[in-house]
Formats: C-alpha cells, structure tokens, sequence
C-alpha cells in the first residue's frame, strides 16, 4: 500500500523501462530540461532563418522574388521533415532517441552553416558592402547545411510537444490540469530565448548547450473508435489472398487497432487543412516583412545606428511572452466562469479566435505598405532604398501576428495531443505541424502565380527588385481576404469536429462488435478483448473476431 502512490497510474515507463516513479521522475521535473532543449534549439533556428531573405539577397544575390520562395520552400521542407521524425518516433527508436539522434544531425549542419558563412573559399566573395557573388559549389555547400539543419529540426520538433505532454499522468487529475499549462509555458519558454535574438547571428554555441541539457537529464524524462468511414473496416476480414507462404501478409490484413487509428487521423484531416492559410500568413514575418523593412529608415532615434531589418521580429516573441501569461492567468480562468469549460476556451475555439486575429495583421501589412508607397511618390524618391518612415511602423503586424500565434498554435498543439491515439502521438503532432510547411509552399505557389501574371507586358509586377515601383501591399490584402474565407471554412468545420475523450476511445472498443454487425460472446470477458485488440493482434475472420492470446466464442 505505501508504494501505491509511488509509481504512474497510466502505465508509463521511465528511459530504462522500469516502472516510471513519480517523485523522481516525469510532471515538472522532467519540463526544465525538454523546455532548455527547445530553447536552445529555437535560439539557433530563428538566428538563422530570421536572416536568410537578407542573406539570399546581398551575399548570393537574389533576385527578391526568387529569394523569397527559396526560402519559403525551405521552411516548407523543414515542416515537410516533421513526418520523418513523427515515423521513427512512433514505430521504431521512440521519442527520447529520435530527438537525441536528430540532434547530432541539427549540429552538424549548424557546424557547416558557420564554416559555409565564414572560412575564406567557402563563403560568397564581396567587392563591397552588400555586393557579393557566390559560386555554385559556395551555394551547394550553403544549400547542404541548410537541409541538414532541416533534417535536424524536422526529427525532433513532432516529438518535443508529445515527449513533454507524456511526462504527465492522466491518471492523475491534478497531473491532468498541469499538462493544459504545459502547452502554454512551452511555446512561452521557445519566444523568450527568441527574444534574445536582438541582433541575430549564425552560432552553434547555444545548440552545444542545448545537447547536454537534453543528455543529462535523461534519468527525468517518462516515456510513453470512430463511428466513421466504416469502409475501412473491410480491411480486418481476413481472406485466402491475405497469406504469403503460411503467414499473414501485414500490407493486405490490417488490425482492428491499425483501422480504427486510421479513423482518428482522418478525422483530423479537415482541422489541419483550415490551418495552411495561418501559416502563409505566419511565414510573411521571416519573409515579405523583412523585404518591406530593408525599404524604410532603420535608424535608431535620430542618431546614426542602423538595426538590423531582420531585428524587428523580436516584437513577434515579445507579444507571445506577454500573452501567454495573460491568457493562463486572466483570459482562461475568465473564460471558465462562462463556458464551464476546464481550460476556459475549448481548443477548437481558440484556433479559430487566433485566425480571426490574423486577418488583422494582413491588413497591418498592407495600410503600412500603402502609407508607405505614398511617402515614395509624394517625395519622388522610386531609386531611394530607404523611405522616410521609420521601420518601427512594423511593430504592430509583428504584435497582431505574435497575439494570433497564442491562440492558433497552442490551441492546436493541445488539439492534435489531445485527439491522436496513444501510439501515434509523434505523428499527429508531426501532421498539425506541416500545416506550416503547406503553408510556405502555398506562399511559394502564390508568389510565383502573382509574378507570373503582374509582369506581363513589361510590367514590374507586385514584388520587383526595387519596392518602390511594386505593388507588395496588394500582395498581403490578397492574404487577408484569403484569411477571411479560410475562417468561415474552419467554423464549418469545427462544428462538425466532437471531442473523443479517453474515457469514451474505450467505448469505441466495446462497442466495436456491435458496429461491424457480430453478436459475440468473450470467454474473458469484454476488458480481455479491449487488451488485446489494443495490443494490435486482433482481426476479423468469418464474422468471428479473432485473437492469439485469447478464445473467444459466438
């Protein structure tokens, strides 16, 4: 009885596969050290990618359009990758490994990164400041750190959110109400080490850092039926065609577990797709708005100090540091009192107020691009690269992007944890996430589209060479509209979205004979048959469900 207490109720293991013990591992303890990883790993990220459109342009020199979609096609990649370190997670090394391995793979095209910037013959040759020129084989190298970098946050970012979630025991309710805030503070813990990017650098210096705040603490860390498409169900009944020499062939024979995880997933499908548009928009903050930027006066003040163009995305982390906390401790418990709901806000509603916020920092972009054009033809000053408007003019997009980013993304970070099966958590973390891959690939579509047609007849289109004779304003009215249509998609479809709590994924199992059409009795008893249809083993054979490990009878 003394060690009732002791250990998980859920079933959890620690990293030896042992009983996992809570009070030396999992919950809190365990936060510190995956939140210090991410930090880490963010700081590198952002630094890089935060400048990469300025890079593209003055050190490979660019042209802006097709600096723009190769960096929007990398981006895209690096969410595109979530799905290969979602796999490997779930189906084979776990998610302890798969960050652990993905994070040598992240440091060695950090490495290379630094060397391709820096040592002489590898970096683009300069004449002057902002006129270089890079040789294919300096670009190829670049190219290759930049995937590797892809590749490194690609296998680790879909497992960090569910490896973290997974350190809370359901089975404990005061575990449960913890894991909500977990989601929270973890996207708050990623933009305040991004605040530190004040003036962004390429370095690998954090993401040493990162590795041994991951590798000494492993001793912490815990590891860890729809009533739809019912076609699918044909794929458990068991045929002469299913057997290859004697054994079953598992690519034509699937489990009632393997059919019903499926379902979930599926059922996920609608959600994500109303998610691409927010990233498209979200992509713009390392992207268009810094092409904006490099076309107004960066100057501090009145003095002569120049900012970076790329620094003003730090307004973006510093608006989600702020309400982050101001949604957990004041718009949440409100919300409570009114919905009756535990978290305040359900995580569908949360989406879709992210996504209504915004349209509104499109529609930013796009007054301040206007204003801005008006400056240039008023004072005539088309060949100027800078127009009398301070670049501080940005911080409101960046703070509406930054207050979207707080309902959007946690709300679906929690969602796709809280909706995916148990084995498959990885890889429906890895699917809500390359939302934002889609999304900078349909950025990538829209701006090849719109140079396709606004340069016919010798035009200079909507984001030429020179801003000052472009049109980049109506390039992010077009997004906002886009945004708008994109939410009266969601609220259908989040209508039609209902919950599947735990507690009723079991009723799923019990009623499974009774929707495909069976009358069976089981020997051990309806709980016997949940284990082992869970286990993976079970399947339909002339309407009788069969199992290995038990005997079951009509």
């Amino acid at each position: 009885m003394a060690d009732e207490g002791k250990y998980t109720k859920d079933g959890t293991l620690d990293f030896r596969n042992n009983p996992a013990n809570k009070k030396i591992t999992g919950a809190w303890k365990a936060c510190p050290f995956i939140l210090g990883n991410q930090c880490c790993e963010r700081l590198c990220y952002y630094g890089m990618s935060s400048n990469l459109l300025v890079y593209y342009t003055t050190q490979l020199n660019q042209h802006s359009a097709y600096a723009s979609k190769n960096l929007s096609n990398w981006l895209g990649t690096c969410y595109v990758l979530l799905l290969v370190g979602a796999f490997l997670a779930d189906a084979y090394l776990g998610r302890y490994w798969t960050i652990a391995s993905f994070s040598v793979i992240y440091l060695l095209g950090m490495m290379l990164l630094t060397l391709s910037a820096s040592v002489p013959g590898l970096r683009p040759t300069c004449y002057k400041k902002d006129e270089c020129y890079a040789t294919n084989s300096q670009t190829a190298v670049f190219s290759l750190a930049l995937y590797l970098v892809a590749l490194g946050s690609g296998g680790m970012k879909p497992c960090v959110s569910s490896y973290g979630a997974d350190q809370f025991d359901d089975a404990d309710e005061v575990e449960k109400d913890h894991k909500s805030s977990f989601f929270n503070w973890l996207y708050f813990s990623l933009n305040w080490c991004v605040d530190w990017l004040f003036n962004p650098r390429l370095d690998t210096r954090e993401y040493r850092v990162g590795m041994g705040i991951w590798c000494i603490s492993s001793g912490n860390y815990n590891c860890h039926s729809i009533f739809l498409f019912s076609f699918l169900d044909k794929a458990t009944v068991e045929k002469e065609s299913d057997y290859c020499k004697g054994s079953v062939n598992p690519w034509r024979l699937c489990t009632v577990t393997q059919v019903e995880e499926l379902k979930w997933i599926i059922r996920l499908l609608p959600v994500l797709a109303t998610g691409i548009i927010f990233y498209t928009v979200f992509g713009q903050m390392s992207n268009l708005f810094l092409l904006q930027a490099k076309y107004m006066d960066s100057r501090l003040g009145q003095s002569n100090f120049k900012i970076p163009v790329a620094s003003l995305a730090i307004f973006n982390p510093i608006s989600v540091i702020f309400w982050v906390p101001v949604y957990d401790r004041f718009i949440s418990p409100m919300a409570r009192k009114f919905t009756g709901h535990k978290n305040g806000l359900t995580q569908l509603q949360r989406i879709g107020i992210g996504l209504f916020i915004s349209v509104f920092g499109m529609i930013s972009a796009g007054i301040l691009e206007m204003f801005r054009l008006g400056i240039v033809r008023q004072k005539n000053s088309y060949t100027a690269m800078e127009a009398p408007i301070s670049i501080f003019w940005q911080v409101p997009q960046h703070v509406i992007v930054g207050c979207a980013e707080v309902f959007t993304n946690i709300g679906q970070l929690e969602f796709f944890y809280e909706e995916a099966p148990d084995s498959m958590r990885s890889l429906c973390a890895a699917l809500s996430l390359t939302r934002n891959a889609l999304g900078n690939y349909l950025s990538s579509l829209l701006v090849a589209i719109m140079m396709a047609i606004s340069t016919r007849n010798g035009r200079p289109g909507w984001i030429p060479d020179n801003l000052n004779y472009g049109h980049l304003h109506y390039f992010f009215l077009l997004l906002a509209v886009l945004s708008v249509l994109n939410l009266g998609v969601f609220i259908m479809v989040a209508k039609r979205t209902h919950h599947v709590k735990t507690v009723e994924q079991m009723d799923v199992w019990k009623n499974l004979p009774r929707r495909a059409g069976l009358t069976l009795e089981f020997e051990d008893g309806v709980t016997a048959f949940i284990e082992c249809a869970k286990s993976q083993h079970a399947y339909i054979d002339d309407q009788k469900i069969k199992c290995p490990c038990r005997k079951w009878k009509s």
